[in-house]
């Protein structure tokens, strides 16, 4: 049975007269009358208001792939529109007409939202809670975006993680079933090389889009004001710096998130983390990170996803206490903020093989997401890596294939894996582990992607082939952190981020104190997470860090002379 069916009362509450009263003070203007009919908001509208009906009805309606609008529901007097994507002020997933008869209804801007949420604990958990059942609603359905291309094809994975990671419902078409996706393709004129090709909710059709232009078509971005200034700017969204971000944001401080690919990070490839305190079944990372995610807009943070830091301006020999940062982004704009917190994580490292990069998306992956596991179902699958990361892509795989072959270098898991991970895996009868074990040799061409892959044991120099058409790797990993080099931050051999060390030079002594524990060698910049040296890679050490920095932030903050 769907949500709509199993939590119909918990998608689609009606708030009674005294809740209504209360949500009342914080709506824009008083009740708005609508004309039967008439649209409260458009299907992709950015920015779109929130309402709540005092009168009469409101049609919720959503776009489908065969073209016509899909009635959604019809919501009474007590009933509110929207869900997740207009806490923070993006593209609306559905549109809302007024009824046969017309309606009045309270209208919410996102600010007047965010402080109703806020203020009202038992309204804001009834809104929280509809919202994102909401958005779980529309992915399962697929909603209002069309994905075509061929099945399988590295330009179509990538896109389908770039929307699966990011919580963005889709429907996906195959252009050769020969039925509706191949329709799609002939109705447009599409050619393979425009393959894949995207139905954005307004109309627009994108040919072999890159991750930016279908964010930007779909209105994921939020748009940026170069001319304001942040309390502090986040750079990366994984655990570290979402959970920077709920708590800055709850405690008042305008803060700014920026990532380059998805919410979550590498702790959101995690099929289910069963060691994170308060969650004893386990949790999907994606499942913690969309949570978060959505708590962070709540508090009013703003999150710009896919946006990439290129560097970071911090004035050089020049710069004085108090003086601002600037983030400058790929796209030459730069954002301004009184703090940076660096939370920008390590990246799975490349295995050295000549012709990796020909099959990275083509049967190379550093992901396991259900996108990868579908594409996987029923065949021999190769995982290297043994950390929990990796122990976690075996637990969520093995069932899903025929037989798994988990590659490690080392001579055990014990002494890089939980113990949970160790016994799950062990009991999983069609897992094999080999260890002392690499990866010397990829095989396959473009056009036919990865089919095998050559192993070398190390104790005794045997070679063995194994044909292959999936091979994920969770091999180490190297810090994000070259977009720094501009200002000279301290890094440790390996390139992590050096943070608490004792102060040096002008700066320094300009400040009048020493670095706090999490501060880096450049007064006001703070690392947290995996990018940070010496750090516990795990998802609640990872939050840990988030959450404590804030304290550190106030304090640099009020201590600061700032400019203006």
């Amino acid at each position: 049975m769907s949500l709509a069916e199993t939590r119909h009362h918990q998608l689609f509450p009606t708030l009674c007269a005294v809740q209504i009263a209360v949500a009342q003070r914080f709506a824009t203007t008083p009740a708005q009358r609508f004309a039967p009919g008439e649209t409260l908001y458009a299907l992709g509208e950015r920015h779109a208001p929130v309402f709540i009906v005092t009168a009469g009805e409101v049609s919720i309606t959503r776009g489908h792939t065969t073209g016509e609008d899909q009635l959604i529901t019809v919501l009474p007097i007590g009933g509110i529109t929207g869900e997740v994507s207009q806490l923070g002020g993006r593209s609306a997933l559905a549109e809302a007409r007024a009824g046969a008869n017309g309606c009045e209804a309270l209208r919410f801007d996102t600010n007047q939202l965010r402080a109703l949420i806020v203020s009202s604990a038992e309204i804001g958990e009834i809104i929280m809670r509809a919202y994102l059942l909401r958005r779980t609603a529309l992915i399962a359905e697929g909603a209002n975006t069309l994905l075509a291309g061929r099945t399988g094809e590295a330009a179509l994975v990538r896109l389908q993680g770039f929307l699966t990671r990011n919580g963005h419902p889709y429907s996906l078409l195959d252009v050769a079933d020969g039925a509706e996706g191949q329709a799609l393709a002939e109705r447009f004129g599409v050619h393979d090389d425009d393959l894949p090709i995207v139905l954005c909710p307004n109309g627009s059709l994108l040919k072999h889009p890159s991750e930016v232009d279908l964010a930007a078509c779909l209105g994921m971005t939020p748009e940026l004001d170069p001319d304001r200034i942040y309390d502090v700017a986040v750079v990366g969204a994984g655990p570290a710096g979402l959970a920077t971000a709920v708590y800055a944001a709850s405690e008042g401080l305008s803060v700014l998130v920026l990532d380059t690919r998805s919410f979550g990070g590498q702790a959101g490839a995690s099929a289910r983390i069963e060691n994170y305190l308060g969650f004893p079944t386990g949790i999907s990372g994606h499942a913690l990170a969309a949570r978060a995610f959505t708590q962070a807009q709540k508090f009013g943070a703003e999150i710009a996803i896919p946006v990439t830091v290129s560097a970071l301006e911090c004035g050089g020999d020049q710069r004085q206490p108090g003086d601002l940062f600037t983030l400058r982004l790929e796209s030459g704009i730069g954002m301004r903020a009184r703090s940076v917190v660096v939370a920008s994580g390590a990246r799975y490292r490349r295995i050295d093989i000549d012709n990796l990069s020909l099959f990275e998306g083509a049967g190379v992956s550093y992901w396991a997401s259900p996108v990868e596991a579908k594409l996987c179902e029923g065949e021999d699958i190769a995982l290297v890596g043994a950390g929990n990361s990796a122990g976690q892509a075996v637990v969520f795989m093995a069932p899903r294939v025929k037989h798994l072959h988990l590659v490690i270098r080392g001579e055990s898991l014990e002494a890089s894996m939980s113990r949970y991970l160790i016994e799950r895996i062990t009991a999983l009868p069609n897992v094999t582990l080999h260890t002392r074990t690499e990866v010397i040799a990829l095989q396959g061409d473009v056009s036919s992607g990865l089919t095998g892959a050559t192993f070398r044991q190390s104790d005794n120099g045997a070679e063995w082939n194994s044909p292959l058409r999936h091979l994920f790797l969770f091999v180490g990993a190297d810090p994000n952190a070259a977009w720094l080099e501009g200002c000279n931050v301290d890094v440790d051999a390996r390139g992590f981020i050096c943070t608490g060390q004792p102060g040096t030079g002008r700066l320094w002594s300009a400040v009048g104190r020493e670095p706090l524990a999490l501060e880096t060698s450049v007064p006001g910049i703070f690392a947290i997470g995996d990018v940070r040296a010496g750090s516990t890679k795990r998802v609640a050490a990872a939050v840990g860090e988030g959450a404590q920095v804030v304290a550190a932030l106030h304090q640099v903050l009020v201590a600061s002379s700032v400019k203006p």
